[in-house]
């Protein structure tokens, strides 16, 4: 079996230096190496200068694409850090959707050596990746979870992703990302009109987090900042604001102006799912 470790950075990867925690190249290497199995290989495919994953964004996301189409024979083993594994768990999920591939995300709360979780979580990364299987997971905190909605709940604990369940898509229009400017928006009361509409005018599209099951404001001006920008040609998928549950537009009179606009309904979605959807679909 070979392995394709893809190597990008975060918790898992870092040591003590003068400075504070910083990554450490060759320590997330050396880890997997002890741990292979008889028959094994390992190729590597590592990001230099290592990430923050707070750093992670769409041509990271292609560039693991890439190093996955190059090793077709391979499971893969994708290191990360745990601020942004929910946007990347997404990114790849949707973007290898239908192409039979095996990954599985790993990252750590504490980093290796350190008697924390990242010995642990690595264990089950490989362990999951000898078994047979396709799509994206991550192994965190004795659990495998679906990668395609993942939500990061609790920023200290070593429990701290949910897998939210996605409605199936169909293979995306494209399995790259491009360059265009997207970003997520929340409604909340009080929000100027004004601040709306100057976020959407430098945005090719965006992802919009409304209440409970699909409203907002009555407010003509909101709704006709929305309005405007989807009449430009500029995306905007609607998420609930709510953890679970999703969308179901026509359940309140007073989602009634929201829909009016021409807003997309993303259900079910995550916001890091939605924000995913707009790029490569």
């Amino acid at each position: 079996m070979t392995i394709l470790l893809i190597h990008t950075g975060g918790t898992i990867a870092m040591g003590r230096t003068p400075q504070g925690l910083a990554p450490v190249e060759g320590l997330v290497e050396e880890a997997v190496r002890q741990r292979l199995t008889a028959g094994e290989t390992l190729k590597t495919h590592v990001f230099r200068p290592l990430l923050d994953s707070s750093d992670v964004g769409a041509a990271h996301w292609n560039d693991m694409l890439e190093a996955i189409d190059a090793a077709p024979e391979a499971g893969v083993l994708l290191t990360h850090g745990t601020d942004t594994m929910a946007f990347t768990g997404a990114a790849l999920s949707q973007a290898l959707a239908g192409l039979n591939r095996r990954v599985v995300m790993c990252g750590s709360m504490v980093p290796l050596h350190m008697g924390g979780d990242a010995e642990t979580n690595l264990d089950l990364a490989l362990s999951a990746l000898r078994t047979s299987g396709e799509g994206v997971q991550l192994a965190f905190s004795g659990e495998l979870l679906h990668a395609e909605g993942l939500v990061k709940h609790e920023s200290h604990a070593a429990d701290s992703f949910r897998s939210i369940p996605q409605d199936p898509l169909p293979p995306p229009k494209s399995r790259r990302f491009d360059k265009r400017k997207l970003g997520v928006l929340t409604l909340s009361p009080g929000m100027p009109a004004e601040v709306l509409s100057a976020s959407l005018s430098v945005l090719d599209g965006a992802v919009l987090r409304v209440f409970g099951s699909g409203t907002a404001m009555s407010e003509r001006s909101i709704l006709e900042a929305l309005s405007l920008a989807v009449k430009a040609g500029k995306r905007i998928r609607a998420v609930s604001q709510c953890e679970t549950g999703g969308l179901v537009p026509g359940s309140y009179a007073a989602g009634a102006g929201l829909w009016a606009t021409g807003v997309e309904n993303g259900g079910k979605q995550t916001v890091e799912a939605a924000l995913i959807h707009l790029w490569l679909n």
